[in-house]
């Protein structure tokens, strides 16, 4: 073979950068779990006896991990006049990723499903072997909880200012105000539900998944947020939640369309159920329609998550359809078509996702 040094050597500078990014996942986590973020935040300067006496924790341990974070650029390290001395600082930007819950920016989910995977590798492998899949319900309870933390900021952002009124020229936000019927197919933990329960307050939601637990946990979100009187939660699937009175006037899929094994009976459910002016409105993961467009940051989480999550929960389904999380909107569009949407465009998008109304 014939090797070429200068490339050899980028490539493992490349890979000891992969290295630590793995490694640290866990340290982030621990930093979540623990609330080392949450200590650092708007403190200033500490020295990591500082922290320790802050968090009750072990300032050893904590010492080695304020320095893998120095190393990382997650904290800054402004050394003392001896070794025990040094300070870190959490940057305030790094604080909104890391330490504040109700930041748009907030990342500690992403690790908690991180953390799921590694649990899981095993049935993920098995996966590979068999193509029988991985259904949602058999994944470590890490992923449930993670998704839910990791999805919520975004829809926080964007959901009720801009999403739902970029439908239909903001009639279908109009309708919600005076009063309408709401389906959140695939509504897990029940943020996105809630979000919408809490600024409409004249219409009522229905949340629906197939996964009971999902639901228990957002019947309980629900009535936390003082919203339950307005919201019902049913174990149900997409392709056979209820239709409610003369149907549904908004049905909304957050980031599951691709995971379902038959998304064009899902499809054909949905427009089964809809009041005849409703809307559909489908936000899945950002994508290009062809592999090289998808070659970048953002694509490169969604072809993991996809390879792990989201295409073995596809294939662990009847029709097995397996879209995966970088379907792109040309082919979402077709499976639209098909199920009799003749109307379906982009109404919004965001680095991480992109809006589809059909009608």
């Amino acid at each position: 073979m014939a090797i070429d040094p200068a490339k050899l050597d980028a490539f493992m500078g490349k890979m000891v950068g992969e290295m630590g990014a793995a490694m640290n996942a866990s340290l982030i986590l621990l930093g979540d779990r623990l609330g080392l973020y949450r200590a650092m935040a708007d403190a200033g300067p500490l020295t990591s006896a500082q922290l320790a006496a802050k968090t009750k924790m072990n300032e050893r341990l904590l010492r080695e991990w304020l320095n893998a974070q120095a190393a990382g650029g997650i904290v800054t390290y402004a050394p003392g006049a001896t070794p025990d001395a040094g300070t870190y600082t959490l940057p305030e930007e790094q604080a909104l990723a890391l330490a504040v819950e109700g930041s748009p920016a907030f990342l500690c989910g992403a690790y908690q499903i991180l953390a799921s995977v590694a649990k899981d590798l095993p049935k993920i492998e098995n996966a590979f072997k068999t193509g029988k899949g991985l259904g949602w319900h058999e994944h470590d309870v890490c992923l449930f909880r993670g998704t839910e933390r990791f999805f919520r900021p975004g829809y926080a952002a964007h959901l009720v200012n801009e999403w739902i009124p970029a439908l239909m020229k903001g009639a279908v936000k109009a309708k919600l105000e005076s009063g309408a019927a709401v389906a959140d197919v695939g509504c897990g933990h029940g943020s996105s539900t809630i979000l919408m329960a809490q600024a409409f307050p004249k219409s009522h939601f229905f949340g629906f998944d197939y996964h009971d637990a999902s639901i228990s946990a957002a019947q309980l979100a629900a009535e936390e947020a003082g919203v339950a009187d307005r919201i019902t939660f049913q174990v149900a699937p997409a392709q056979g939640f209820p239709k409610e009175g003369g149907g549904f006037d908004l049905v909304a899929f957050f980031d599951c369309l691709h995971d379902m094994g038959d998304p064009a009976g899902a499809a054909r459910h949905v427009k089964s159920t809809l009041a005849p002016s409703g809307v559909w409105m489908i936000v899945e993961p950002i994508a290009g329609d062809s592999v090289q467009e998808n070659l970048n940051p953002v694509g490169r989480i969604m072809y993991c998550a996809s390879t792990v999550i989201c295409t073995p929960a596809s294939q662990a389904q009847a029709g097995a359809a397996a879209l995966g999380a970088q379907a792109g909107e040309r082919k979402l569009t077709q499976i639209l078509n098909q199920a009799g949407f003749s109307h379906v465009r982009r109404a919004a998008q965001t680095p991480f996702n992109m809006v589809l109304e059909a009608r």
